[in-house]
């Protein structure tokens, strides 16, 4: 494969072969809407990112004695012969002084501790449908342990490259799975760059790329209009790095409403630390994609994102659900993720971004509104609470 355009992998198992008939999906690119190979990171044309020909709408095919994301099995179109039980995490009402009254969707609670399990699930079962047998990855940890410990679990060789800055627990995690860890200097972009070096020899299996990921934070938005007796909430609030779990939900809340089953979206919010803010910059600049910034250091690393790759989609859900982007700065993080901790949740300072902007997001919503922020990450990722 190392001769061929980036992104041009091709499937292991033969094109004929029962794996190709069981994985329903197509890629295209979102740019050239040209097809592209069902393995594929980027367009080998254009390097646009790739979407799927066709997403989802809701339907009822639900399996009831089924308490995972593949209760949506039939929506998703993707075989399961590797699960670790993820998906239907908790929703709990919280009330959290000072930032009042919401639902809290406990994604910390995932197999490896993180929301990145649904979309690492679904692309990883994906794959396996495709006969691939090794993978690469860039993450600053959460995505990286999360396709280390599916990796493992499906028998695929995974190398992760993570900024050598990244929490120890967190590279604690990718390396127990067995996966080869590569610790890489400087900002988080010079990870994915050499990821991307990598993956000129193995398939790419990118939370940030692929289209697959955020099939799998779709059922985040199914599961919530489950929970809540078939509606959905006014507004959730999300810590925003990449923007897969808020690309997710408003592909899932689309997916609702296409199906009749929702007549309106919640108003979308994506929350990110002051330090590194290039949608917050776009949003109210008015922009249609992301601003350049420097990749300044936050104690929220999981939004440490200086170039998001789908960062024009992420402002179209905000202004698609009347939502928006907020900044917060660095000790409101801490300060929420303390708080947090004092009602006994305890999350690392990814997910405390978007408590902290609550009280922000309540003068925009409305004193009444119906809120759900996703805590999105253990606090025993972060391995250095005292120091926070």
């Amino acid at each position: 494969m190392g001769d061929e355009e980036p992104g041009a992998q091709r499937p292991v198992g033969p094109r004929g072969s029962p794996e190709h008939a069981m994985t329903r999906l197509e890629l295209t690119c979102e740019r050239c809407h040209r097809p592209a190979s069902p393995v594929a990171w980027q367009c080998p044309r254009c390097q646009g990112p790739l979407t799927l020909a066709s997403w989802p709408a809701f339907a009822l095919h639900l399996s009831d004695d089924d308490h995972t994301l593949w209760r949506y099995g039939p929506l998703l179109r993707v075989p399961r012969n590797v699960s670790l039980g993820e998906g239907f995490t908790p929703l709990v009402p919280c009330t959290v002084p000072p930032y009042g009254h919401f639902l809290a969707k406990l994604e910390f609670l995932a197999p490896t501790g993180s929301y990145k399990d649904r979309g690492t699930a679904v692309l990883v079962n994906h794959l396996v449908a495709h006969g691939v047998t090794e993978v690469v990855e860039d993450s600053s940890g959460n995505a990286g342990a999360s396709l280390a410990a599916y990796a493992a679990a499906a028998g695929i060789e995974a190398t992760i490259f993570v900024p050598a800055h990244a929490s120890p627990a967190k590279k604690g995690q990718v390396a127990v799975f067995g996966a080869r860890l590569v610790e890489v200097p400087g900002p988080r972009a010079a990870a994915a760059e050499a990821c991307r070096r990598a993956a000129q020899q193995a398939v790419y299996a990118s939370h940030a790329w692929s289209p697959l990921f955020l099939l799998g934070q779709m059922t985040v938005a199914w599961e919530l209009w489950e929970q809540m007796g078939g509606t959905l909430p006014d507004a959730v609030v999300c810590p925003l790095g990449q923007g897969g779990l808020l690309l997710g939900l408003w592909r899932g809340s689309l997916a609702l409403r296409e199906g009749g089953f929702a007549s309106r979206l919640p108003r979308l919010y994506g929350v990110q630390a002051a330090a590194c803010d290039p949608i917050v910059r776009a949003w109210e600049a008015g922009a249609d994609a992301p601003l350049p910034v420097r990749e300044g250091e936050t104690v929220a690393e999981g939004v440490r994102i200086a170039a998001p790759v789908r960062g024009r989609e992420v402002l179209a859900a905000l202004r698609a659900t009347a939502g928006g982007a907020l900044r917060v700065e660095e000790h409101a993080i801490v300060d929420a993720q303390r708080a947090l901790a004092r009602r006994g949740l305890f999350v690392e300072a990814t997910s405390a971004t978007a408590v902290a902007a609550l009280p922000a997001v309540r003068r925009l919503v409305g004193p009444s509104a119906q809120i759900v922020v996703p805590l999105t990450g253990s606090g025993l990722k972060q391995g250095h609470w005292g120091d926070s």
